[in-house]
């Protein structure tokens, strides 16, 4: 079986071991390996392609569900699509949730993924209670804040480096219904867009923003703010009978993101909402997953695949990092139909390596466009650096590898606690950048 990215420009791993059953030994491979989710990764930090990707999808079964407090023990090949399906009917949700459901709980350990309400509960990591973590010397380690802690900040966020999550026990949060009510506003300025995120991270749970990125090389700082709460009116949490929506069929030879295509549909997109402020109530899916709607839309960026740009910069310094950064992007001709703009809260997370810091955090996919993706890739990283910020190692790969050694200040405490037989194409590039 061949192992790709998310973005599809890393070269793929082509050897795996597929893992079935949490109480078996990890098996003697006799080369380097890294645990594998469901590779939703977009670069290289969730590949091994020197060595062995030990596929964690086996490990798919609930272990343990307390409906009346809202914990829940399951192994770390789970989705976050099958767990929605258990809790949201008895009244529960995801305490935190990226921007896709299919991801494993396993793999959101290993990114210590964040959400829309960053601000209030912080990342994944912070509302685990505990999970097994498998070693290569064949040990077994529980831990929690209060039993291996060590350990267990090691390995939120840890990339996968510090062994294999076998089973994770999460605390929940209770809802009343599956709606969520959104308020959508449009923001032309910079200014305006902090100044919305102000009022609105005070008052509502979930806020993001879509970016309009056209390449331009004029930098504007326009898009859609929203909001949302869960709706809190008894509405219902029967299940819903979901439909797959459709699908991109194969990847085409070239692109199909280009200047042209970005700069008509984000004009379009921004003009969609007629008046300046919008109110709606939805189910969750669309709220939470729009892209699921689409899948494998990755696909669409052709053969070359595409690459995420996402970093996080001090609110202090946004003002003038955020319009060099995109001012970067417009002169490269690097548009992008998906580019998210929010802010994240001061609740610190568990994880040692863990991404969100406070600020203000932008995410830029764009096409793969080799050695120049990778020239721009530094200069980005340079602009970010500068202000002080960071970047996002299961987004931007090996490409900003320097850049992440350098703005990661726990990386030596890190090391210590990284498994002799694990490894990733992105580790490597970072031990290099030394």
């Amino acid at each position: 079986m061949s192992y790709h990215s998310w973005g599809r420009v890393c070269p793929p791993a082509a050897h795996g071991v597929r893992l079935v059953a949490r109480d078996r030994p990890l098996p003697a491979v006799g080369q380097p390996w890294l645990a594998r989710g469901n590779g939703r990764s977009y670069a290289d930090s969730g590949l091994e392609p020197a060595g062995c990707m030990l596929d964690c999808r086996g490990l798919d079964r609930f272990i343990a569900f307390d409906a009346e407090r809202g914990i829940l023990r399951c192994e770390a090949g789970v989705l976050l699509d099958d767990v929605l399906q258990v809790i949201v009917p008895r009244g529960w949700f995801l305490p935190v949730t990226p921007g896709t459901r299919y991801v494993t709980v396993g793999g959101a350990i290993a990114n210590d993924v964040h959400g829309k309400n960053h601000h209030r509960a912080g990342t994944f990591g912070r509302h685990l209670r505990a999970f097994e973590l498998l070693r290569s010397d064949g040990s077994r380690l529980t831990c929690g804040p209060a039993e291996n802690p060590g350990w267990f900040a090691a390995t939120i966020g840890g990339l996968g480096l510090t062994g294999l999550v076998s089973w994770a026990e999460l605390a929940l949060r209770r809802i009343d219904s599956r709606g969520i009510d959104a308020t959508c506003t449009r923001f032309e300025t910079l200014d305006e867009f902090l100044a919305i995120a102000d009022g609105a991270v005070a008052r509502h749970e979930y806020t993001v923003a879509w970016l309009d990125a056209s390449p331009r090389r004029r930098v504007r700082v326009r898009g859609h703010f929203t909001w949302g709460d869960h709706v809190a009116d008894g509405a219902g949490l029967a299940a819903r009978r979901r439909r797959a929506g459709p699908a991109v069929p194969f990847a085409p030879p070239w692109s199909l993101v280009t200047p042209l295509t970005t700069r008509v549909f984000n004009t379009l997109y921004f003009h969609r909402q007629r008046k300046p402020v919008s109110q709606r109530r939805v189910d969750y899916e669309p709220f939470f997953y729009p892209l699921d709607g689409v899948r494998e839309w990755n696909r669409l960026y052709g053969r070359p695949g595409f690459a995420q740009y996402q970093c996080v910069v001090p609110r202090v310094a946004a003002a003038d990092a955020l319009p060099a950064l995109l001012g970067r992007l417009g002169a490269a001709g690097a548009g992008s139909f998906l580019a998210v703009l929010k802010t994240f809260g001061d609740t610190a997370s568990p994880g040692l390596l863990s991404f969100p810091r406070a600020g203000v955090t932008l995410a830029v996919d764009i096409p793969w466009r080799g050695e120049d993706t990778q020239r721009l890739f530094a200069a980005l990283d340079a602009i970010t650096l500068a202000a002080g910020g960071t970047v996002y190692a299961a987004k931007n790969g090996s490409a900003s590898a320097a850049c992440f050694r350098a703005s990661t200040p726990a990386l030596e405490r890190f090391r210590g606690f990284v498994d002799p037989a694990c490894s990733s194409a992105f580790w490597r590039a970072v031990e290099a950048a030394a």
